[in-house]
């Protein structure tokens, strides 16, 4: 396999998790974060909506980049932006409102099914060319206790994500029955996806 030419990279995520990720595949990188009003940008298809919050961040991220730094210089750099949503029952399920309502999407999940529907956008701050794709991962449930349900929601860390939905959680592992698609593309960032659409990139 050819070498990958040298290249910066920015994450545009505050998501502990996408960084890991990132960390694990070997890269090196700085983190920019774009602040949208992820609720004003509304899509029916959730692949649709995943995209176009994904090319949103992008764009509100370039805007505070000083992008003539980036075309002069001799290394490209990559941005990478993604956005995740969990779909249940044909719903769109993104970030919990309130306690209350995450108890809600758990206890849902209990004994049934949802799936999580990704996106990852490299953009070439360097060239402008810009691709992105879809990821989507069905995840099957055995029934999860409410006392599971409540040490999950009391440690606040599942109103913080699409869906209230942290597979990897040590609490939530042993309820999950069955994951059709990869661990790394639930937690926000599909690895093979993301180096396929670096390597377009470059």
């Amino acid at each position: 396999m050819d070498a990958i030419p040298s290249f910066k990279l920015i994450l545009g995520s505050a998501s502990f998790s996408r960084r890991k990720i990132l960390e694990e595949m070997g890269y090196e990188f700085t983190i920019s974060t774009a602040d949208i009003d992820e609720k004003s940008i509304r899509e029916e298809k959730p692949e649709d909506l995943v995209m176009t919050l994904a090319e949103a961040k992008a764009d509100t991220i370039l805007q505070k980049l000083p992008i003539s730094d980036y075309t002069k210089d001799a290394e490209p750099t990559l941005l990478i932006t993604a956005d995740q949503v969990v779909v249940y029952e044909g719903a769109i399920r993104e970030k919990p409102a309130s306690k209350e309502e995450a108890w809600e999407f758990i206890k849902g999940y209990s004994g049934g099914h949802a799936a999580t529907v990704g996106s990852v956008l490299v953009t070439n701050l360097k060239t402008g060319f810009r691709k992105g794709e879809w990821d989507r991962v069905e995840i099957y449930f055995h029934e999860i206790p409410d006392e599971v349900i409540e040490k999950l929601i009391e440690e606040g860390i599942v109103l913080r994500v699409a869906g209230g939905l942290i597979i990897e959680h040590p609490l939530l592992l042993p309820y999950i029955k069955e994951v059709v698609g990869t661990t790394d593309s639930v937690m926000g960032l599909p690895k093979a996806l993301t180096k396929k659409l670096i390597e377009e990139a470059l």
